[in-house]
């Protein structure tokens, strides 16, 4: 499949089945922890970049094919910002017309100050934006957003969302050593929750391989300070456990590569995540990701990572 995955493990979603609306690697912001490697270039134009009767095509072949309780949610998260895509509501509503599991979108927020933007979001059951700073600055120094996103266009999108929105909102706040876990930086975000007033904030690691080599997590002390600061609905999001499933693709090797062009996988997870087929299935499919020009090996914290061969990622380690 082109545009549907999974399901994969979710940190908060259970197992979710995965719609990407965008390729690799569309977005407005160049995130210093992003997983998928940096934006080149960035872009702030919406379009069909697939044609949506594609993608649906492809959503109901993915839940005709899934038992009942082997997907949670369906989540539109894409290979870089979700909402780019102008047809994203008329999609969601195709997918709630088709079953009754409740749908999420994953979106860094930036577009939500367009009145648009948020009109089509307001059907999706739950909705996960970002917020990793709390001041212009640190925004353009974690983010790095397009020129015409700037920092009060994404709190005001943030705050006008809100009052119009009934549904689970999420905040996500991506926790860098050094950037934004400082008392004064965690501050400055928790000024700005009190004015979105999310339902709940999801405080995040970078655990997948981070662009720049040179992020870090936050430390236990830095966690310890992000919950104290960020308030009672704030609460820490670790890693997932949980396989990958590799059903839908026309070989193995297809679905390995759909699922690292989204999510990089560690090479432990990946064969954790093959253990259920034959050895010499798995070996060959090992083989032929290493000869095959469509992945990559990207090491940070001393860990190697399989990513999409298109993915930019500076040289460098971090450990």
């Amino acid at each position: 499949m082109k545009y549907v995955f999974g399901p994969v493990p979710s940190r908060r979603l259970g197992q979710s089945l995965g719609i990407d609306p965008v390729p690799l690697k569309t977005c407005n912001w160049n995130c210093v922890y992003c997983q998928l490697g940096r934006t080149i270039p960035l872009t702030n134009q919406r379009r069909e970049f697939f044609p949506p009767e594609d993608v649906i095509a492809e959503v109901e072949q993915a839940l005709a094919t899934h038992k009942a309780g082997e997907i949670d949610w369906v989540t539109f998260v894409g290979s870089g910002e979700t909402t780019l895509h102008s047809s994203l509501g008329w999609l969601i509503q195709q997918v709630k017309l088709r079953t009754d599991l409740p749908v999420a979108v994953i979106t860094n927020g930036s577009l939500l100050y367009l009145p648009e933007m948020r009109h089509e979001l307001l059907s999706a059951d739950a909705v996960l934006p970002s917020l990793d700073a709390g001041n212009a600055r640190l925004y353009r120094k974690i983010n790095r957003p397009h020129p015409d996103i700037t920092f009060n266009r994404l709190v005001d999108g943030l705050v006008a969302f809100r009052k119009e929105y009934q549904g689970k909102l999420w905040i996500e706040v991506m926790l860098v050593k050094g950037l934004n876990d400082t008392e004064t930086a965690l501050n400055e975000i928790a000024a700005l929750l009190r004015n979105i007033i999310p339902d709940e904030v999801h405080i995040l690691l970078p655990d997948r391989p981070p662009v720049e080599p040179w992020v870090q997590p936050s430390d236990e002390e830095g966690l310890l300070r992000a919950r104290a600061i960020l308030g009672d609905i704030a609460r820490v999001i670790y890693p997932s456990s949980g396989s990958f499933n590799l059903s839908g693709a026309g070989s193995l090797l297809d679905a390995v590569i759909g699922i690292i062009t989204r999510h990089p996988i560690c090479e432990a997870e990946l064969i954790g995540t093959l253990k259920h087929y034959a050895p010499e299935e798995v070996s060959v499919t090992l083989e032929e990701l290493e000869k095959c020009g469509k992945a990559q090996v990207v090491e940070r914290f001393g860990v190697r990572f399989w990513s999409a061969s298109l993915a930019h990622f500076p040289p460098g380690k971090c450990t």
